[in-house]
């Protein structure tokens, strides 16, 4: 995702076991100034506090283009950050 060719606005990940390990590269990719990712689904991943301290660091960039992060049935606003 932090490719300059990449042009994903759109990650489904709802369902898939994402761990705070594996939130890394997605917050690194959020505070990266060559993202496009604008919606990100982590919906039934049985996430904890840890990985959205850590996306949030992603969240707060200037480079963030996101508009909508999702996570057990709730949509986030990027507004909200």
């Amino acid at each position: 995702m932090q490719s300059l060719h990449c042009k994903l606005e759109t990650l489904r990940l709802s369902g898939c076991l994402v761990t705070e390990k594996g939130c890394a590269p997605l917050a690194s990719a959020l505070h990266s100034n060559s993202s496009h990712l604008k919606k990100l689904e982590l919906s039934n991943n049985n996430l904890k506090d840890p990985v959205f301290k850590l996306l949030s660091v992603g969240l707060k960039s200037p480079h963030c283009k996101m508009e909508t992060l999702s996570h057990n049935s709730t949509k986030t606003s990027a507004s909200n950050r």
